[in-house]
């Protein structure tokens, strides 16, 4: 029950953590102490070898390409939303104000004006030094990093082709979860049985949390509203609403492994099942989530599963979710 409490406390954190980082987008390797035996490797494990570094060695290009495909995507939704309210930015501030206000980067990008006087996004030149040992974070390398700023710099660089990348490897450089790396345990076959169940629980658990709060849009609150008097509804209506919600960067209803970083990082210090169980909602291995896979890893019925977030992109008097 108290490990329950701690959890539901810790995902409560991660969503309000995410409307902050919404708000404000701004190595030490870990040494691992194995003991191996050195045994001479036969033809077949040779062979074996060599084609686990050819899939991983693909999955690094996809990877590479759907972050690359997500970065342009997000910049396009937001030259669009620019294009949309220029009039509106425009009476509002004089001729020659800075462009830069018109302008949102995402992670690990700031906005500049080159030699013809527009806003571009850059890659952050310098980050802050960290003394904070919580800013710390660990990566998909398994590596401690000083800063969330510093991974995201980092991938910026990568993605760009700039020179300041450390090689290859970092192309698609994620934080796994916030704090120093650190060992940990397998998630056993029992835990995971049990996991989608506790997952819908503390997914409505916070759906519940944020409309109390009035912090959940009107038309995720009215979802909410009508979860509470329908108790078929709730499971299925915090589900849409988490997935809506992790899409909402670019509304391309699928959920990248990025959008999957405020529900993935806050818990993973905590929850060692979160990762593995996120893994497996991605059925199909194409590094994005469907709705209906989401619906299909939480245990819930797909025929009760519906694209509601048309309704809350659409929803005027929204707030930011978490």
């Amino acid at each position: 029950m108290m490990k329950g409490h701690l959890l539901l406390l810790a995902l409560l954190v991660a969503a309000i953590c995410t409307v902050d980082a919404q708000k404000h987008r701004r190595r030490h390797k870990r040494l691992r102490t194995t003991t191996t035996t050195t045994v001479a490797p036969t033809r077949e494990e040779h062979r074996g070898d060599a084609e686990d570094r050819e899939d991983a060695e693909a999955d690094n290009l996809e990877m590479g390409m759907i972050e690359r495909e997500d970065e342009r995507r997000y910049q396009e939704a937001q030259r669009k939303r620019l294009n949309e309210i220029g009039a509106d930015i425009n009476d509002v501030f004089p001729d020659g104000a800075d462009p830069c206000l018109k302008v949102h980067c995402s992670a690990g990008r700031v906005c500049e004006i080159d030699e013809h006087g527009e806003a571009v996004c850059n890659c952050i030149k310098e980050c802050p030094d960290e003394t904070d040992l919580r800013r710390k974070v660990c990566t998909n390398h398994n590596e401690t990093w000083p800063s969330d700023c510093e991974v995201y710099q980092q991938r910026c660089l990568c993605l760009d082709g700039s020179e300041a990348c450390k090689g290859p490897e970092f192309h698609h450089l994620q934080i796994e979860y916030y704090g120093e790396c650190r060992e940990m345990p397998e998630c056993t076959e029992s835990e995971m049985a049990d996991f989608p169940r506790r997952m819908r629980d503390w997914l409505f658990n916070i759906m519940r949390d944020l409309a109390e709060r009035r912090e959940l849009s009107a038309h995720f609150q009215r979802m909410e509203r009508e979860a509470e008097a329908n108790l078929t509804r709730r499971w299925t209506n915090a589900a849409i609403w988490k997935w809506c919600d992790l899409d909402a960067h670019d509304n391309d209803r699928f959920v990248s492994k990025h959008e999957l970083f405020p529900i993935r990082a806050p818990l993973m210090a905590l929850e060692h099942c979160i990762a593995p169980f996120l893994e497996l909602c991605d059925a199909d291995r194409d590094h994005r989530i469907t709705l209906a896979e989401w619906g299909k890893c939480l245990e819930l019925d797909e025929t009760e599963l519906e694209d509601r977030c048309d309704e809350f992109i659409g929803d005027g008097d929204s707030v930011e979710d978490a």
